[in-house]
């Protein structure tokens, strides 16, 4: 029976997942992952943390499945994209904490590109906006204030890297410097016409080209890991959007997902063109399995998963993130509230580094209720912000829309998301579609194609109710709360 161990290592914790042919998974672990605050707008992990819980998690998963690493075929990666890393090439220390994509410290720097006339070029080259959601930013940020972090990258003696990078460089014990397209594609310096690093681009951000890993197609061989005993294969990478897009099947122009996580991440897939926005999408390559080129149409919600988080850990409106469905179920509607998680600005379509969150819609009948089911609204107002884009980008229409990610359990939501939609909502049966994509890209490499073609979408159908008029209503007012959040600073 082919066995494949699935790192997934996400924003808000770390995973491992052990897959067998016919889509068993015999063994599962999540741990929790600190996130760190330190100023307002900062969000940041402790690479040491992201190591240990992940090494930890795929322990604790062979010993769940009863599996030894003789068992496993070979290991497949996905990772939150965009954070940022840099780690000392002699020691393999980190030089500071990982900047996570959430972060927004480098508004003001993002600013500068701009009106420094750099934006049609990135837009064409990577298919990315000017914003810190990306990793340039970041990367330009640690070398400039970390002490003595520019010389030494300049002496080639520092390593960047997504947190693929640094599991990769961590597993196989500082032998293997290397990301997939999908990662690099990230970082705001990858020529994803091309396929390479850009010159031109790290040469305006002032970031030594020493520092970048070796691109490689995300289903390949990055290297072999003895930290589960006998030496295991590492033969599939992607950033968790494509792995996820791949792990739903969706590998046919036209086909979409949506990711309900810490953020939120709809994919459409697009074929061997791509398609450039103009409503504010993005243009990455989707996973590739050979060098043949593949790109997707992206929408991206910066808080989605962390919107529930903060009701319950911030505003203490809930005890428990499963609490939000039935609070929210207690009231007919919003009572006309609107919530705008800006928390770190808004992502599609908008890219505003500088918008804040706000309620708007408050009266003196206002309940938390209320303001739970605007939370929850707020993600599938955003999702169905991106999906209109994508549709005006791609000039094609979709049927249905597959869902995955913890929040897409919420059957609250996903029936909100059908009805601002106005298509049906499929959410399979197992949503570890992320996981899953990373196993099915190993598999694939390695020769096992049924890893691809997945044996459990018996879905659950949320079919939309609301008439169109209601929806397009919803959405006009939502537009006007989000023009009361931006402009703050």
């Amino acid at each position: 029976m082919a066995t494949i161990l699935a790192l997934d290592q996400g924003t808000s914790s770390s995973r491992a997942i052990v897959f067998q042919s016919g889509g068993a998974h015999p063994g599962a672990v999540q741990l929790p992952l600190t996130q760190h605050y330190p100023r307002p707008g900062w969000v940041e992990h402790d690479p040491e943390e992201i190591w240990q819980t992940q090494i930890e998690s795929a322990r604790q998963a062979l010993a769940e499945a009863h599996l030894e690493a003789r068992d496993i075929d070979a290991i497949g990666i996905s990772n939150q994209r965009e954070t940022t890393l840099l780690w000392s090439r002699r020691t393999g220390k980190p030089i500071h904490r990982a900047i996570v994509w959430q972060d927004h410290r480098t508004a003001d720097w993002c600013d500068a590109q701009r009106k420094a006339g750099l934006l049609d070029a990135v837009r064409a080259k990577t298919g990315l906006m000017i914003d810190p959601y990306f990793s340039a930013s970041k990367i330009a940020w640690l070398l400039d204030h970390v002490a003595g972090a520019r010389a030494l990258a300049q002496a080639g003696e520092l390593a960047f890297g997504t947190v693929d990078s640094w599991l990769i460089w961590k597993l196989t014990h500082g032998e293997k410097h290397l990301t997939d397209v999908t990662n690099a594609s990230r970082t705001m310096l990858y020529d994803i016409h091309n396929g390479c690093w850009d010159a031109e681009l790290c040469k305006a951000f002032n970031i030594p080209m020493q520092i970048l890993p070796q691109v490689q197609v995300s289903a390949s061989k990055f290297g072999e890991t003895d930290f589960f005993g006998d030496p295991i294969a590492i033969t599939g990478v992607a950033g968790d959007q494509q792995a996820a897009l791949f792990g739903h099947n969706c590998l046919k122009p036209g086909q979409a997902k949506n990711t309900y996580g810490t953020g939120c991440f709809m994919l459409m897939h697009t074929g061997e063109e791509a398609v450039l926005s103009k409503h504010g999408s993005l243009t990455p390559p989707a996973a590739q399995t050979s060098r043949y080129k593949e790109y997707a149409l992206e929408g991206a919600v910066f808080n989605a998963g962390s919107v529930v988080q903060w009701l319950r850990d911030e505003m203490r409106l809930i005890d428990s993130s499963a609490e939000i469905e039935g609070l929210a179920d207690a009231v007919p509607d919003t009572g006309g509230v609107f919530l705008v998680p800006a928390f770190n600005g808004l992502g599609s379509p908008y890219w505003d580094a500088h918008a804040r969150g706000t309620i708007v819609g408050i009266t003196r009948g206002t309940n938390r209720a209320h303001i739970a089911r605007a939370a929850l609204e707020s993600i599938a107002l955003q999702s169905a912000e991106l999906l209109i884009a994508m549709q005006q980008d791609a000039s094609v229409r979709l049927s249905e829309l597959l869902v995955d990610g913890g929040a897409s359990a919420n059957n609250l939501l996903m029936q909100m998301q059908a009805d601002l939609l106005g298509v049906p909502v499929l959410r399979p049966q197992h949503i570890e579609a992320t996981a899953f994509g990373a196993a099915a890209l190993a598999a694939h490499s390695i020769g096992i194609f049924q890893y691809a073609q997945r044996d459990d979408l018996d879905a659950d159908v949320f079919q939309p109710k609301m008439s169109r008029d209601q929806a397009q209503a919803r959405l006009a007012r939502w537009r006007l709360a989000v023009d009361r959040s931006r402009g703050w600073e």
